[in-house]
């Protein structure tokens, strides 16, 4: 178990490097945008390269971020109920979901993925419209992102079995890095179905 774990941690140091690498291509796409937008009032002028860069560093971050927001434990939960469960049962959950869903899904877009980008290598794809990029460097992101995605589900399947078996801390692997808003939001809502005011009543 305890080369699995260190497998594991190799693979969520992977995804944290990654993960923090992209950060920049957020401020990057932010400059563009605005740079875009004043260029364009200013001058009158636009481009299509500069339109679809935007949306070529959205789906970068998006699609390489995956992995790295499945190891932060920060992707979507629905734990109006699962949250008052034990830490074991909360693991079993996270394993049934890991094993026939996310697995299942990363392993089917990888399938259709690589010939979709290969495909568009072949044969140097690139923008229909006019002054546009070319394509493929954006639709290898797509395997690439799954694959990335596919190996943080591996490595939380790993630290799940050892939560199970004991050779991992339960409690360390539930979420515990802070309320975002979307744990702020299941907050309220379990005060609405309690009929409790909510601590931010008086500021709205």
């Amino acid at each position: 178990m305890e080369s699995l774990l260190r497998l594991s941690r190799l693979i969520d140091a992977v995804n944290e490097r990654v993960g923090r690498s992209i950060y920049w291509l957020v401020l990057i796409a932010v400059l563009i945008s605005a740079g875009n937008a004043v260029v364009r009032k200013t001058f009158n002028w636009s481009s299509n390269a500069l339109l679809e860069i935007q949306w070529y560093l959205f789906a970068t971050v998006f699609l390489l971020g995956a992995g790295y927001t499945l190891f932060k434990n920060e992707h979507v939960r629905i734990d109006v109920i699962s949250g008052h469960l034990s830490h074991k049962a909360q693991l079993w959950i996270d394993l049934i979901g890991t094993v026939f869903f996310l697995t299942p899904l990363c392993l089917l877009i990888l399938y259709y993925g690589w010939p979709y980008f290969m495909n568009s290598f072949i044969s140097q794809e690139w923008s229909s419209n006019p002054g546009g990029l070319i394509i493929w460097p954006v639709k290898i992101m797509i395997p690439a992102g799954f694959f990335l995605l596919l190996l943080q589900a591996l490595s939380q399947l790993i630290k799940i079995i050892g939560g199970l078996s004991g050779h991992v801390d339960p409690a360390t692997l539930i979420k515990s890095h802070g309320h975002g808003s979307a744990d702020v939001e299941v907050e309220e809502f379990r005060a609405m179905l309690s009929d409790r005011p909510t601590p931010n009543n008086d500021n709205k």
